[in-house]
């Protein structure tokens, strides 16, 4: 029997295509294949199992925010073994580590904003809304990095900015009684410190650091990365659109047009590291990780939320030569043999191998291929990263394919692997992702809970702890998880109606921005939803996975075998 396309099975967000396939249990026995052990184990889930985990991932996420809250606001993070706070490294200005992303605004509070409102926790919601404004404020001497607090802090306070000013209120009545804009009044300011960035340089490309209340620090820095530099359209435009005021938006454009406009004309490919005063490419290694990651992402979303043709024609470009250069292992994932598909990191010039290692950043890109639509190549590269999670109990930061073991060893809490998860289940409805799930939650409760909240792993040989919870913990990583199990979330059921920027922040998707104001356009023709098919299907996940493994159990024995995994 053959399955046909059922195009009412389509959930076409102006680009991102998942398909759940409706196929009733009683269906099963068309296809006529054998159960084998994994497809008995992975091929269903529990309902008071999931009950179970929803709970652990709500209990997990204020584990983490009352101890940041009782032992660490209002300074950036918390430290979880010694049960402090952690705000910028003064002593030490060069710990970029540090202070490139604590400013002294209360990070983790700002950060998770909108994790509350998704939890349905009204009360503590306009709570924390009300402690940010009375207390977060970036008149501060401190350098940060423009990239972070784009992401972290700019694109919480829009997020929650916009939660509160929807009409619908799906979350509950988030809009506290007194509120007037104040959130999105700190996030004018907030972007307006970081414009120096931008306005000095020659080329367009923003300079990476700015100081909050100077401008650009002095010595400047030149060098930055290509995600850095171009990850900044999506909370920018959405300001730029809610204060109709272009400069933000437009800023943020130039530096990918000219980012894009630099790539190497032989192969297509970018690098990851850039100067931004000569424009010449200092970094040549080409990959889905760090350095590049979320500027492919963020031409994908920013598409979306926006309908600009140009972004959507650049991933496409993108993703063309991304399959062509640093694709490697078998052509498909579901057929034939070979190795298991892997993306390599290649030399921009050429195409050639740069590395032998991938990093944990890379983990995410499964969801950006299921945005996509390209859902059979999302399953083969979260397989590859599960497994290596399975390998250690945690993600390593770089992972050695030659040598099928860690480069770098430590493990930050890192969301990737769950976002990728909990974006494939909303795709397919397959359990095998909430089994994945449970092993990630479960995980995270043996290894990395401490007295006070949850720590950095800083080994993921010895499970050594750092006391470190860094910001997107409870932005990204609980909130991911709690998603992938609360089947009844507004989120879940109305999955077309918002964007996750690359910090797990929610953005309503919505007609009023895909207009300009200040270009004083019609609404013919910039309203509409542009839809663009591609090569993207309703059929990119064939029925018979709904209910047996997204992978195919031998190739999933294959991965096992090959990291010298005892079971699966």
């Amino acid at each position: 029997m053959v399955f046909q396309r059922n195009e009412n099975n389509c959930l076409n967000v102006f680009l991102i295509v998942t398909c759940v396939i409706n196929v009733s249990h009683e269906a099963l026995n068309i296809f006529k294949k054998p159960l084998d052990s994994l497809d008995i184990k992975y091929g269903s889930f529990p309902e008071d199992l999931r009950l179970q985990m929803l709970a652990e991932a709500k209990k997990m996420f204020y584990f983490g925010y009352n101890n940041y809250m009782a032992h660490a606001f209002p300074m950036d993070e918390l430290n979880p073994l010694l049960c402090c706070g952690r705000g910028p490294d003064y002593d030490n200005p060069s710990n970029i580590n540090i202070n490139d992303i604590l400013g002294d605004y209360s990070l983790t509070l700002v950060d998770s904003l909108d994790t509350l409102a998704v939890l349905g926790n009204v009360t503590e919601f306009q709570n924390a809304v009300a402690k940010v404004i009375q207390n977060v404020s970036f008149d501060k001497d401190n350098v940060v990095q423009v990239f972070e607090v784009n992401i972290r802090v700019l694109g919480a306070l829009i997020s929650a900015h916009l939660l509160i000013m929807d009409k619908e209120q799906p979350f509950g009545n988030l809009r506290p009684s007194w509120y007037d804009g104040e959130l999105l009044q700190l996030a004018h300011d907030l972007a307006s410190r970081l414009l120096p960035a931008f306005e000095e340089s020659s080329t367009g490309i923003p300079y990476p650091r700015v100081n909050l209340r100077q401008g650009l620090p002095r010595p400047r820095t030149a060098e930055t990365c290509t995600a850095g530099a171009g990850s900044l359209v999506l909370e920018f435009g959405l300001l730029s659109r809610l204060l109709g005021d272009p400069v933000y938006e437009g800023y943020a454009r130039r530096a990918n047009k000219v980012l894009w406009n630099l790539r190497e004309k032989s192969t297509g490919l970018l690098g990851n590291v850039i100067d931004v005063e000569s424009g010449r490419w200092i970094g040549r290694l080409s990959g889905l990780g760090a350095g590049l990651d979320s500027f492919y992402e963020y031409l994908l979303k920013s598409y979306v939320m926006f309908g600009e043709s140009d972004d959507y024609e650049m991933f496409v470009e993108a993703y063309r030569v991304i399959k062509q250069y640093m694709r490697r292992g078998r052509a498909h994932c579901n057929q034939g043999s070979g190795d298991h598909p892997l993306y390599v990191n290649v030399d921009m010039m050429s195409g050639a191998i740069h590395t032998s290692w991938i990093d944990s950043l890379q983990a995410a890109f499964a969801g950006i291929q299921v945005l996509h639509g390209d859902i059979e190549e999302a399953i083969c590269t979260h397989a590859l990263y599960y497994s290596i999670w399975k390998q250690y109990g945690v993600l390593p930061e770089r992972w050695n394919w030659q040598r099928l073991s860690a480069d770098v060893t430590f493990y930050p809490l890192r969301p990737e692997l769950v976002e990728s998860t909990y974006l494939l289940y909303q795709a397919t409805r397959n359990p095998f992702y909430l089994h994945v799930g449970v092993d990630i939650l479960q995980s995270l409760n043996n290894f990395t809970r401490a007295e006070c909240g949850y720590a950095t792993v800083h080994s993921v040989l010895d499970k050594s702890l750092e006391d470190r919870m860094e910001s997107f913990f409870l932005s990204e990583t609980c909130k991911y998880l709690y998603l992938l199990f609360d089947k009844d979330n507004y989120v879940n059921k109305h999955f077309s109606k918002y964007v996750f920027s690359t910090e797990g922040h929610l953005f309503p998707v919505d007609v009023q921005f895909r207009s300009k104001v200040w270009e004083e356009r019609t609404s013919v023709g910039n309203t509409g939803l542009v839809q663009r098919s591609g090569n993207l299907s309703c059929d990119a996940v064939d029925a018979e996975r709904t209910y047996f493994l997204p992978i195919k159990s031998h190739y999933l024995v294959q991965i096992s075998k090959t990291l010298g995994l005892e079971n699966y």
